[in-house]
């Protein structure tokens, strides 16, 4: 296990993006379409898909992962929802008690081609809006892979309720975000298939 970012990098943050950041990381899920195996232990290019976000996230100020504990690559703060398999919003619910920065980037474990140049795109480009996201290349919205204002989000928790089994659209409908082009690196492994690397252009 490594150790967290130093102040070194930390300070690299700030320099890169403008605005330190929170990482919440979504790692509770069935992953029933792997057939019962812990999508966040598959392995691509030898990397588990869970080391590969943690890496893609290295230089955030602190890092939560929502889930069961397992073994990782660098220094994280663990949390479950509760109750546990409550559902991304619930997730998302349990995450947000991390951390004190203004911008939480929230992200599901299963993005293989996430980069760290990515997720700095994701906090500068928060600008005045609620949160700003990656659109895959089929030009869908990934909400699990965005950043938002940590008051935004936790207004729009607390205005559900209880999070358990709550719908991901509706917890983000009312915030005004704005999103990337179309991007390979936005594509989440929903199935073995998709941890075929995407073509380069």
């Amino acid at each position: 296990m490594t150790p967290a970012p130093n102040r070194s990098a930390r300070g690299l943050v700030g320099e890169t993006v403008g605005v330190e950041f929170d990482v919440v990381v979504l790692a509770g899920g069935a992953s029933a379409r792997f057939g019962g195996v812990d999508k966040a232990l598959v392995r691509v290019d030898g990397v588990t898909l869970l080391d590969r976000v943690l890496r893609a996230t290295n230089l955030a100020s602190s890092t939560v992962v929502v889930g069961p504990g397992r073994e990782v690559c660098r220094e994280v703060d663990w949390a479950v929802e509760e109750p546990p398999a409550g559902g991304p919003v619930a997730g998302i619910a349990a995450g947000l008690g991390n951390g004190e920065a203004a911008v939480v980037v929230v992200v599901s474990c299963d993005l293989p081609w996430l980069t760290e140049a990515a997720v700095a795109s994701l906090v500068a480009g928060v600008g005045e809006h609620d949160g700003y996201g990656l659109r895959d290349s089929g030009g869908r919205e990934q909400w699990l892979a965005a950043a938002y204002r940590r008051t935004a989000l936790s207004a729009a928790v607390e205005a559900l309720g209880d999070p358990r089994n709550q719908s991901v659209r509706r917890l983000f409908a009312g915030l005004d975000l704005s999103w990337s082009e179309p991007t390979s690196t936005a594509d989440d492994a929903d199935t073995w298939a998709d941890l075929t690397p995407p073509a380069r252009p």
